[in-house]
């Protein structure tokens, strides 16, 4: 159930388990365990719904538990958004998580802006919601690695999908512009700083492309250029410009 968690049956019981909005959806009976996900959500915890379909029973679902989990950083997450910032990066966190865990995580990482509770059509609204407020030129990047991050990351200006061996879907890679091999945020910065080397060697393959030919039109219109010395100087031309992109085969991060 998209942006609200998992149904299915277990030995002939539909149970659902999910969030605190779900259930409120579902209608079910949640007075009992709200102090416990209060609590729980006080020390930064994710809290999950456990509830089961019952015939004949008022409400018709009734909660049978809570599961409680707790979201530490990755250790090197501080570091490298600390250096995104000093780029000059502006950092939003946008979750489906609550807003206790969601604020737990923004402190402990140094990030300043959040929001929490959002669906999957909701990231994308905040996606064109943060593009507004952006002065002219500037991009929205996304990043991402589950289903939920899907639709956001094929909406961002920049999508980029975390694949590792601890998580990553499928999907979050079809959909976004970038696929990063890592699940560190080193590699997102990595990934900038490797685009930024590209736009450069692009526009100095530009300026010597159009720089031989600012020179050589000229001299060939007054006659002052045979044929042979103009082909040499295409080649010539040419070499430089793929000499100059291959060595972004000597970028390291």
């Amino acid at each position: 159930m998209a942006g609200r968690g998992v149904q299915g049956r277990v030995t002939g019981r539909l149970l659902a388990l999910g969030s605190r909005r779900w259930m409120d959806e579902l209608g079910a009976a949640v007075a009992a365990f709200e102090a416990t996900e209060q609590a729980w959500q006080a020390q930064g915890c994710t809290v999950s719904w456990l509830a089961e379909q019952v015939p004949g029973a008022t409400p018709a679902w009734q909660v049978r538990g809570l599961l409680a989990f707790g979201d530490e950083p990755r250790p090197e997450a501080a570091a490298a958004l600390a250096e995104l910032r000093r780029q000059g990066v502006r950092q939003v966190v946008v979750s489906g998580d609550n807003a206790g865990a969601v604020a737990h995580l923004a402190a402990a990482l140094g990030l300043s802006e959040s929001r929490a509770g959002v669906t999957p059509e909701g990231k994308v609204r905040a996606l064109a919601e943060l593009r507004a407020t952006l002065p002219p030129g500037a991009l929205v990047a996304m990043v991402g690695d589950g289903i939920n991050d899907a639709p956001a990351l094929a909406r961002a200006d920049v999508g980029l999908a975390m694949m590792s061996a601890e998580g990553g879907t499928d999907v979050a890679a079809h959909t976004a512009g970038l696929t990063l091999m890592r699940g560190d945020l080193w590699s997102v910065v990595q990934a900038r700083a490797l685009s930024q080397a590209t736009s450069r060697k692009i526009a100095q393959n530009l300026f010597w492309a159009f720089a031989f030919n600012a020179l050589g039109l000229p001299l060939a219109a007054l006659g002052h250029l045979s044929p042979v010395v103009a082909g040499g100087a295409m080649a010539i031309s040419s070499g430089l410009v793929v000499g100059n992109a291959l060595l972004l085969g000597r970028w390291r991060p």
